[in-house]
């Protein structure tokens, strides 16, 4: 395994048989478990993905050896089928080719050496059960353990170096200013009440929710966008060639599909990039029979957009900028789509590669497949900041905030319920626009005692948030949040 992690790591990371097969089983996880995974995991669920697959092969070679002391035979092909299976995953993967079984092999091949050598070993070198230095590790056992460890160590420096090559490729690219920049960006309430949300999202803390296991190995050399399907003709770009375009600057919102009312999976950037509608003009798509747009990453994940929405004049682009900077790997580099106003599973395409316009009769996306909706419009919502849920605060003038979103409609107004009583009108802070979400604080004189405390937001077509609950699939989640704070 720690061979087949280095050979891996050196030509092809997503072929690892931990990835592939990682990969596998979230392709394969129904929906309730997957959304369940992310709710108790968050960010860390591909982690804990990982070490489960990782604990899981470790158990199955153990087993292996154990069948080999009693039929080496029967404890080979146990590792045999283990890399079979393993290889399946890998060339099962979208974009993938025959090298990708390469790890898979090595695995096989270095694992069934190993196991005859020690069954070999066991075998001649016993020794008598009064022997007391027959439990004590060899010098050969520690060495084999150490050239594992060593390859598991190379295996990731491997793949360290070339992220820190990416991110060092990446930090040199300079943007171009942007033709159409966004507005000055207001002083946020979070100078003022503690707690509460930046009104921009640090980078660095920007939620990331997607299927990959691992980061695409992806640079700017080499890679282009491609513009196809039912079009009067097929285009392609270089990042050279989009970042030569007339650039738009916008702050944006984005939420995942997977929030949960109250939950943490929204934030709010400034995108650099290309109006979506310049790109398709340069493909010719005013007389398209075409209802979504079939986005294809670096690795042939897809996503579908609806058409009509993504240009119905907003804002959508492919953005190349995230805060002042190119985009970072995690969230998308070289490009990326970003179609305000709807969740990610419908528009966020990280390291686009190809746009296929085409109809949903025709061609399904991953998410598609699965049963979520096709049109996904981001449902009003809104979330408590501070104080937290179950916190314990000190009697006497508290604030209580957060953010609210409406995104490509706008925030009218947020209120505020205390113990079921009345809704009490909060106070906005600065607007930024109808794509980004809205800060709001409502000053609280808190007396001892368990309180709950609850928002909704209103939107600018009059629209009431929802408090109706509903679960994250198949097109958002809805709901007032309502929290219990202890005031002593």
């Amino acid at each position: 395994m720690a061979l087949a992690h280095l050979v891996a790591a050196l030509t092809l990371p997503d072929a690892s048989p931990v990835y592939a097969v990682g990969a596998t089983v979230v392709d394969l996880t129904p929906t309730p478990l997957k959304e369940w995974a992310i709710r108790e995991f968050g960010t860390a669920d591909k982690a804990v993905l990982l070490g489960t697959v990782l604990m899981a092969v470790l158990l199955l070679a153990a087993l292996a050896g154990v069948l080999a002391r009693r039929d080496p035979a029967l404890g080979v092909a146990t590792l045999v089928v283990l890399a079979s299976l393993a290889a399946g995953a890998a060339v099962g993967r979208p974009g993938a080719g025959p090298a990708d079984v390469l790890p898979s092999v090595a695995a096989a091949v270095s694992g069934a050496v190993v196991l005859l050598w020690l069954v070999r070993r066991d075998a001649r070198t016993a020794p008598a059960a009064e022997d007391p230095a027959g439990n004590a590790p060899s010098r050969r056992g520690v060495l084999l353990a150490g050239a594992g460890l060593t390859a598991v160590a190379a295996g990731l420096a491997a793949g360290g170096e070339w992220f820190m090559r990416s991110a060092r490729q990446i930090g040199n690219i300079v943007l171009p200013a942007a033709a159409d920049p966004a507005g000055p960006f207001p002083r946020g309430l979070e100078e003022t009440v503690p707690g509460v949300t930046p009104l921009r999202t640090p980078t660095g803390d920007f939620y990331r929710i997607d299927t990959r296991l691992m980061l695409p190995r992806v640079g700017v050399d080499g890679w282009s966008l491609t513009v196809d399907g039912d079009v009067e003709r097929k285009v392609t770009f270089t990042f050279d060639e989009l970042a030569a375009m007339p650039l738009t600057e916008r702050d944006i919102t984005l939420t995942c599909v997977s929030n949960e009312v109250g939950g943490p999976y929204v934030g709010s950037a400034r995108w650099l990039g290309v109006p979506l509608r310049d790109l398709m003009d340069r493909a010719g798509t005013r007389r398209t029979g075409a209802d979504q747009i079939l986005s294809t990453d670096v690795d042939g994940m897809t996503i579908s957009t609806p058409l009509p929405v993504a240009l119905d004049g907003r804002d959508s682009m492919i953005a190349i900028g995230m805060n002042g900077s190119a985009l970072p790997l995690e969230h998308g580099f070289p490009a990326r789509m970003v179609v305000p106003g709807l969740y990610g599973f419908v528009s966020a395409c990280k390291w686009i590669t190809r746009m296929t316009l085409t109809t949903y009769d025709d061609q399904q996306a991953y998410w598609t497949e699965r049963d979520w909706a096709t049109d996904a419009p981001i449902r009003i919502s809104s979330r408590i900041d501070t104080p937290r849920g179950l916190s314990r605060e000190k009697a006497g003038d508290l604030v209580i905030g957060g953010i609210a979103w409406a995104q490509h409609v706008g925030i009218e107004g947020v209120e505020v319920r205390i113990d079921g009583r009345a809704w009490r009108r909060a106070t906005l802070g600065p607007e930024v626009g109808d794509d980004h979400w809205r800060q709001w604080y409502l000053p609280w004189r808190a007396e001892e005692g368990t309180h709950y405390l609850a928002c909704r937001a209103r939107a600018k077509d009059g629209t009431v948030q929802e408090s109706v609950r509903r679960e994250p699939f198949p097109s958002g989640s809805s709901g007032i949040q309502e929290i219990a704070v202890t005031v002593t």
